[in-house]
């Protein structure tokens, strides 16, 4: 029979776990009586941050951070190596904004009217919102699933939380919208497995996440620190650098003509945080080439020009299948320069030659759009600059 007045009787330390200086750890504390194996991901990559914990093991020093590779503790934020990382990371943060804070009272009103929008337009929607509905998905899975793993510096891990919490709400604006309008979710959220333009995106760029996932890939060769810098340039580089880019100028030039005004700014939202998400990921890229030059062949090279030419095809014909008319203003055929003017900014920010020299931007007020300096006067329907919880005043 238990006794709740007896002193709970503990199992002792090991004595192979009384380390050096007369410490012993508590009881409680499982540890082992033998020199752990060591962890062949560690062995032959880098540390993963699960890791034993040492007592007694030397604080972290700066010149011991790498982005792949590293073999600290991850498990230390600082001190920091790459503020940048830190720095983008602060900014997500001041950038927060939920999808129901956003009215959709007149997108509602516009859609119901039977006259309110053309079937061309209807279209537009729909398919965008089939697209994007799955795609930020995608780009989560291939974050917590793959790259986190991989990506061996606490500072960018701290994005990377950052960025998998924002394609979560992304997701969610995508609901919203979705829902607001009193569309068919199903049909909706399972386009990629419907649509055949929609299908060959996804389908495209979901081997690279496989690539990463499998349980037996590990960084630390020069193939496979190469397979890893490629997923990175597949998924931030093409995947929220280009197949995100003819959804974004078509709804947006819905809200320049005061149409789905509410799903336009969600929208706006949605892509100043995904080129933040592109702008991160493109410097990890270059500074996983800077500390690895050897990776950066001219073979590799002409690999990633290919994904790059893959890609710009594949969105070039998402833009005809979804305008097969011209409507608000555009044509499908302006958006066969806009994607190859958008590839050779791809190309330039990861140090290749331009693909398709002379292409032109068709529609120079998305580079206002872009230009993240004037997020400030971009938005007109709502304050975009939001205040931490700690800095408003309660009075």
């Amino acid at each position: 029979m238990l006794n709740w007045d007896d002193e709970p009787t503990l199992p002792k330390a090991p004595a192979a776990a009384q380390a050096a200086g007369g410490y012993t750890p508590h009881a409680a504390v499982v540890m082992s009586a033998h020199t752990p194996k060591q962890d062949p991901l560690f062995a032959e990559g880098g540390a993963t941050g699960l890791e034993d914990i040492k007592m007694g093991g030397a604080r972290i020093r700066v010149d011991e951070k790498k982005i792949i590779n590293c073999r600290a503790d991850l498990n230390q934020l600082v001190p920091f190596k790459y503020k940048w990382a830190w720095e983008k990371y602060l900014a997500a943060c001041n950038n927060h904004w939920m999808p129901q804070e956003i009215q959709m009272g007149a997108d509602i009103a516009l859609w119901q009217d039977p006259k309110g929008l053309t079937d061309d337009e209807r279209m537009i929607i729909k398919r965008s919102l089939g697209f994007f509905s799955t795609a930020d998905s995608l780009v989560a899975n291939n974050l917590v699933l793959a790259v986190y793993k991989h990506l061996t510096n606490p500072e960018c891990r701290q994005y990377l939380l950052r960025q998998a919490f924002e394609e979560a709400i992304h997701t969610h604006a995508y609901q919203y919208c979705i829902e607001s309008l009193g569309l068919d979710e199903a049909e909706v959220f399972n386009m990629y497995r419907e649509v055949p333009s929609i299908h060959d995106k996804a389908a495209w760029s979901l081997p690279f996440t496989q690539s990463l996932a499998d349980p037996d890939f590990h960084t630390g060769t020069p193939e496979m620190d190469r397979r890893f810098l490629r997923d990175m340039i597949a998924f931030y580089v093409v995947f929220e650098g280009i197949f995100f880019y003819v959804g974004f100028v078509q709804l947006l030039s819905f809200g320049r003509r005061n149409k789905m005004i509410g799903v336009s700014e969600q929208i706006q939202y949605i892509m100043r945080d995904e080129a933040m998400h592109m702008n991160f990921g493109i410097d990890v890229i270059n500074q996983i080439k800077l500390e690895n030059p050897h990776l950066w062949n001219a073979e590799f090279q002409e690999e990633v020009l290919g994904m790059i030419k893959e890609a710009t095809e594949l969105e070039i014909k998402y833009a005809h299948d979804t305008m097969p008319r011209g409507v608000l203003g555009l044509n499908a055929s302006m958006f066969n320069e806009y994607m190859k003017f958008i590839a050779n900014r791809r190309c330039s920010q990861i140090g290749l030659k331009q693909l398709y020299p002379g292409a032109e931007n068709p529609f120079p007020w998305m580079s206002e759009v872009m230009d993240l300096k004037k997020e400030k006067n971009f938005f007109e329907t709502r304050v975009t600059e939001y205040q931490t919880g700690g800095a408003l005043s309660w009075d």
